[in-house]
């Protein structure tokens, strides 16, 4: 994707009308040489290619084992009405999450560009609905995911001071959740490095505490203790209430397709990001199906459904004086889906802004940390935004639709790909079955939600439409806007410029993926 290399009338790909009488050197980002001047490509700053396949395996696995497993549980069985209708939901969102992640694999080998489902979006479609998916990024998807997690994180952390019942404040919650926010942008803004480290061992500690449940799940199983699974869907609800139980399974699944928004920092994408998605979905389906398994030996559905911290209640339950330590890995679990989450969203972000449907200080990397540093700060305040609400339940159902929406559109932008360019390059090539299939379920599943509960998904798709007058007025018109406020936004970006120590960077533009 190309940078804005002239003026900030390039924040418009699709209307390059020359002002008069302006200088275009005035209206340009300063080049790392101190000039106002396009710098060549050899002396531009680029963000290195850091990530291994361990890191990347460890991002996405780090990115779906945040907070779902550990809060959704409630929202699955409360939704599919009975524990067998429970696990079926748990075992078919895996295989969604599956069929989802073979269709990113040959997205992300063809086109092998940074911020996953924008670029394949815009390389199939276009700037505007690339643009309209960069609107509910923004605005929904990215900030609330990251603050569902870190609330989560902030929950758990702090529910060992407080006695069993007790109700705790939605104050310390979210300013625990903000500071977790603030500090992990401080690691990533400070070297890639530092980030994927926090990544490795944290994903470590949330295996660990799944490890745990899961064993002791299978012990007291091997001793009989099957109760809950007698008439195991007695009780099983309606279709339209199934769709609603994996909205709240698929939440645990989301994730899956966070490595390609860094592919362009990944070593070796068209080897690595196909294996790190193969070795990380299998796994974490496993892991997410026996835990549940767990949980339903050793709480009955009543006291699933009761509990807001379900691992809590099973470590009480099943740990005694130790209970202690699974409140502590469960927020080392969610601590490092933030980072991932963070870490990730950032990249979208600076992506877009290279592209021009953001402010150019976002495309901004920092010369002495190589890092995104404008665009970490801006997730880093849209995140705290959203965290002045606790409610998480009704923020996993609002994100869970978009979510699944955008990921159908993505699924069809490899069919539409597959018809319109035949040619090109495709490392990866995977049966037509599997995107149509994939399809089919997101179309269904943002279908059903209108029958039942149409209040979040109707929302979602008014806040997606009002991108449209977004994009026209602050992309596509962006050059007939008055000179003086161009001028006023080319000194505020000089001025992002100089206080975070950054430059513009350069980069191959969208829509031109290699062909044969």
């Amino acid at each position: 994707m190309a940078p804005t290399k002239t003026t900030n009338a390039n924040m418009s790909n699709a209307n390059n009308t020359q002002v008069p009488d302006v200088d275009p050197n005035e209206l340009q980002p300063m080049q790392p040489n101190g000039e106002n001047e396009t710098s060549s490509e050899n002396d531009s700053v680029r963000l290195k290619k850091e990530i291994k396949l361990h890191n990347g395996v460890a991002i996405i696995v780090g990115c779906i084992i945040g907070s779902g497993i550990f809060v959704s549980p409630t929202g699955v069985l409360k939704e599919s009405g009975s524990p067998g209708a429970a696990m079926v939901v748990w075992c078919v969102c895996g295989l969604v999450a599956m069929l989802g992640a073979l269709c990113y694999a040959e997205l992300g080998t063809s086109i092998p560009k940074s911020g996953g489902d924008y670029a394949y979006i815009y390389e199939a479609y276009g700037p505007l609905p690339a643009f309209l998916f960069m609107w509910i990024a923004l605005v929904i998807i990215m900030p609330t995911s990251n603050a569902i997690i870190a609330l989560t994180f902030a929950k758990y952390i702090i529910q060992p001071f407080f006695d069993l019942g007790c109700d705790i404040p939605d104050s310390a919650v979210s300013i625990i959740a903000v500071l977790c926010i603030t500090f992990l942008t401080f690691i990533n803004a400070s070297h890639v490095s530092w980030a994927m480290r926090v990544q490795d061992i944290f994903t470590v500690a949330k295996l660990l505490a799944l490890a745990i449940i899961v064993t002791a799940g299978i012990a007291f199983l091997a001793m009989g203790y099957t109760d809950n699974f007698t008439n195991a869907f007695a009780g099983t609800k309606g279709p339209s209430n199934i769709a609603l139980a994996f909205y709240s399974g698929l939440f645990s699944y989301a994730g899956w397709n966070y490595l390609n928004f860094v592919t362009e920092e990944l070593q070796d994408p068209y080897r690595n990001l196909p294996r790190a998605i193969f070795i990380s979905i299998p796994l974490v389906t496993v892991a997410y199906v026996l835990a549940n398994v767990s949980y339903l030996v050793i709480l009955s559905p009543n006291e699933i459904l009761t509990s807001e911290a379900v691992a809590v209640t099973w470590g009480q339950r099943i740990l005694g004086v130790m209970a202690w330590i699974m409140p502590v890995f469960v927020a080392c679990s969610t601590f490092g889906g933030v980072n991932g989450g963070i870490f990730t969203s950032s990249r979208l972000f600076f992506v877009g802004a290279r592209q021009g449907h953001l402010p150019q200080a976002l495309a901004m990397i920092n010369l002495d940390t190589v890092t995104p540093m404008p665009s970490l700060i801006f997730v880093c305040i849209l995140s705290v935004i959203m965290c002045l609400t606790s409610d998480v339940f009704l923020l996993i159902n609002y994100v869970s639709f978009i979510e699944i929406l955008i990921v159908g559109v993505s699924a069809s932008c490899l069919l539409f790909l597959r018809w319109r360019r035949p040619n090109m390059k495709r490392p990866i090539k995977i049966n037509l079955i599997i995107p149509i299939t994939f399809l089919l379920i997101c179309a269904a599943l943002c279908v059903l939600p209108f029958m039942t509960d149409p209040v979040p998904a109707t929302m979602g798709v008014i806040i997606t439409l009002c991108g449209i007058p977004v994009y026209f007025v602050f992309v596509y018109w962006f050059d007939k806007w008055p000179l003086p406020i161009r001028r006023c936004l080319a000194k505020f970006t000089m001025c992002m410029q100089k206080l975070l120590f950054s430059v513009p960077t350069h980069h191959g533009t969208m829509g031109k993926a290699i062909d044969d």
